[in-house]
């Protein structure tokens, strides 16, 4: 699980930009090994660390009111939904999301700015007794994914922020941010994906449903009706209010954009139209819809948020990673879809079904070893011309070979190669300017290919 704060999905050695000097460059390289030496070998289903950390450290983590995000997909860009209506509200907020793609700072941002690696560097100095502090009181270490949240409560509390938007590292129940003042919890799609948060989608969204505190609000995306179930029984057990999406709220309209997408979303408040969302995939309006009830759940539902100030936040939503287009001049586009399970190919194959006139689809894949690899490079061949293969550079990957045997079973030729930049490079020298390469199967795949393609971790 990113375990629950057994939590990180990130194995990478990442690291942020590095300050002038040779004696700052060191202590960047010292602070990051420590910091991904904590990476947890194993899972570990408690919050006594954290709970122990935020207690020592004065509970920063209750400085502020909070929206709580879990699910299965989507969490993320509902996240950065969802600090971008605040922020279009005039409202600090801050956001913390997992994994990064190339840079550890992607995670925590205030207003919608990533953290300064100097920000990053300071709090980690400050944490470093704390930690020793509950290293020496519990028999496992503060793990990778802990550390970060505590140092995203303390730099929220420091800014400070008006509120924040944290999403789970896995789960819920057991998550590392579950210590948090959640009075609105957002629940996306939930699915089948890690197998450690339970082998049905009931006993997931049991775990995922450990978010819901006393009193909450929460909303919801469509469910299973198994999930829907589970979700009914904690609402009613902790006195919250449910809302669910095709029943309480939803996409009203949606239309192909120019560059995303056009909606006409409906809240408990009302409707709001002509709103344009920058981001592809119907899951996306989805999502969209999602975001702004929660928005309305925290302010009351009062209705009176002005509708331009809605189209103002999600028309500055960026979510890099997902369905992220990258056009290059006299060569073929690149589409970026960190998709990881069998949902989240489905929703990326509508997607280039829907919204995408590529003459051919040329897939670079790379996967996590304990992903469902199967149903997913089957859902990929259902929308791929032509399918290369990679390794990812992480102890979780998946060996190339065993994604390749798949696609071949299939009756499908595939290309394999070491490493997500050659494959890139073969991919788009298959692929002319028509043609499109879509590079998918973790979000480690996407964060490879954006450092191979050039693009900076820090533009949103």
């Amino acid at each position: 699980m990113e375990p629950p704060d057994r939590t990180d999905r990130t194995d990478r050695t990442d690291r942020p930009s590095p300050p002038a000097t040779a004696s700052a460059e060191a202590e960047v390289a010292d602070a990051m090994a420590a910091l991904f030496a904590r990476q947890p070998n194993r899972m570990v289903p408690d919050l006594d660390r954290i709970t122990t950390l935020v207690e020592l450290l004065g509970r920063p983590d209750l400085a502020h009111p909070c929206v709580h995000v879990s699910g299965t997909n989507g969490k993320t860009t509902t996240t950065r939904m969802i600090a971008a209506l605040f922020g279009a509200l005039g409202l600090t907020a801050g956001s913390y999301t997992s994994p990064h793609l190339q840079d550890v700072r992607e995670r925590i941002c205030v207003a919608d700015d990533l953290i300064s690696a100097e920000a990053l560097l300071d709090a980690l100095r400050q944490l470093e007794p704390y930690l020793a502090e509950v290293d020496a009181r519990h028999p496992d270490r503060v793990t990778f994914f802990e550390v970060l949240t505590a140092v995203a409560h303390m730099l929220f509390a420091d800014a400070p922020v008006d509120l924040a938007v944290y999403e789970v590292g896995m789960g819920g129940r057991w998550d590392a941010t579950n210590t948090v003042r959640g009075e609105v919890a957002v629940l996306g799609p939930i699915t089948l994906d890690h197998p450690e948060l339970g082998a049905s989608v009931a006993e997931i969204a049991m775990e995922k449903a450990g978010i819901i505190k006393p009193g909450a609000t929460v909303v919801s995306s469509e469910q299973d009706p198994a999930v829907l179930a589970v979700l009914q029984r904690a609402a009613s057990e902790r006195d919250a209010r449910l809302l669910l999406a095709g029943r309480d709220f939803g996409v009203e309209r949606r239309q192909l954009a120019v560059g995303g997408q056009l909606l006409a979303l409906r809240t408990v408040s009302g409707t709001v139209e002509e709103v344009y969302l920058p981001l592809h995939g119907r899951h996306q309006a989805g999502n969209a819809a999602v975001a702004l009830t929660a928005v309305d759940a925290f302010l009351g539902f009062s209705g009176s948020v002005d509708p331009e100030v809605i189209r103002t936040g999600f028309a500055a939503v960026r979510s890099p990673g997902r369905l992220e287009v990258v056009r290059r001049v006299d060569a073929a586009t690149v589409v970026l879809d960190g998709a990881h399970n069998p949902a989240g190919v489905a929703a990326l194959a509508t997607a280039l079904r829907e919204e995408f006139a590529f003459r051919h689809r040329v897939m670079v894949v790379g996967v996590l070893a304990d992903k469902d690899i199967e149903h997913m490079v089957e859902g990929l061949l259902e929308v791929a011309d032509h399918i290369v293969v990679t390794e990812l550079d992480s102890p979780r990957a998946a060996p190339a070979e065993r994604i390749a045997g798949v696609a071949r079973a299939f009756g499908r030729s595939v290309e394999v190669f070491p490493d997500v930049a050659s494959a890139l490079d073969a991919a788009s020298g298959l692929a002319g300017e028509e043609d499109g390469v879509v590079v998918t199967g973790s979000l480690h795949t996407v964060g490879a290919a954006r450092t191979a393609l050039g693009l900076d971790p820090d533009a949103r």
